[in-house]
């Protein structure tokens, strides 16, 4: 039943963008450029700034990355063999590779794992934004309609404020520098902001999907891929790193966690196939209230 609760905000603020974008008709690429550029840039740093570095993230940072790349590999072998574009490769990686460990994945852990899980799971987020704000750019840009070459996918990946969100954030708190409470104060507002406006966008996105027109092969790979090779790879990664058991368990509960959210927005700004990577999204989400307590029975003892 607890596990149910910590889901019916999700899908709450799900609807209210659903319901907003079919009453309202927002204009959804730009609320998208508004979270990427204004907002997403200061949660980041509140983040990366208030989280202590320790070792801790040496080896999370080798499963995350690790993670990631796996997948990316795996969609690229799959490309190949069924002849898919670079557009579509690369909207199913946005929609495999990175999981939805914050505003999901964090509470899960908390009430399975309590405080200690906690400090766990906020470093894995930690990591995945990092992850999302750099590897999930190149491929969104990578992946646009436009057909962008390599010098301009990179310059786009540049240009993107998130990771440099993250890296002011990791070298302020390296040098102990001391930002004054009221800033902290604006950059939390602006970042917790984010959270719930991208989950928003996330439902406009899904108001405007035609479900006849969906790719239902590459959005069924995108699952599989998402729910059930991510947490196999996960325990892989358990059997190479030097980390205690409970770690070892968060590590693979949260690679089963859906598709992040954040990945709704990198589509819908660079016209990554939006509608493939919205509705794996979604999809995923639902299908988790069952994924998920089934990984949670194999990892109890």
């Amino acid at each position: 039943m607890e596990f149910v609760l910590i889901l019916l905000p999700i899908f709450g603020i799900f609807a209210i963008g659903f319901i907003g974008q079919k009453t309202l008709k927002f204009d959804i690429p730009n609320l998208s450029k508004l979270t990427l550029y204004l907002m997403s840039p200061f949660l980041a740093f509140n983040t990366f700034y208030t989280n202590a570095l320790t070792m801790d993230y040496a080896y999370l940072l080798i499963f995350v990355v690790g993670l990631c790349l796996s997948i990316i590999a795996i969609i690229y072998v799959i490309a190949k063999v069924m002849n898919y574009d670079i557009q579509d490769a690369c909207a199913m990686i946005l929609a495999s590779a990175f999981m939805n460990n914050g505003n999901y994945g964090t509470p899960v852990v908390l009430l399975i794992f309590g405080a200690a899980g906690l400090d766990i799971a906020v470093i894995l987020m930690v990591l995945q934004q990092l992850a999302m704000s750099t590897i999930g750019v190149f491929f969104a840009a990578r992946g646009s309609s436009q057909n962008a070459s390599m010098k301009i996918v990179w310059q786009r990946v540049v240009r993107m404020p998130v990771a440099y969100g993250a890296l002011l954030g990791i070298l302020l708190q390296l040098v102990h520098f001391p930002v004054p409470a009221s800033v902290m104060t604006c950059v939390k507002l602006v970042g917790d902001a984010a959270i719930p406006t991208i989950m928003i966008v996330l439902g406009m996105q899904l108001a405007v999907i035609s479900f006849r027109r969906i790719d239902i092969p590459k959005v069924s790979i995108s699952l599989i891929l998402r729910l059930l090779i991510s947490p196999l790879i996960a325990v892989l990664f358990t059997l190479i790193l030097p980390v205690d058991t409970m770690t070892k368990q968060i590590m693979i509960l949260l690679a089963a966690m859906p598709t992040a959210a954040n990945t709704t927005l990198l589509a819908v700004q660079f016209n990554t196939k939006p509608d493939l990577v919205s509705s794996t999204t979604f999809i995923s989400t639902v299908l988790s209230i069952v994924t998920i307590p089934v990984v949670l029975w194999i990892l109890s003892p």
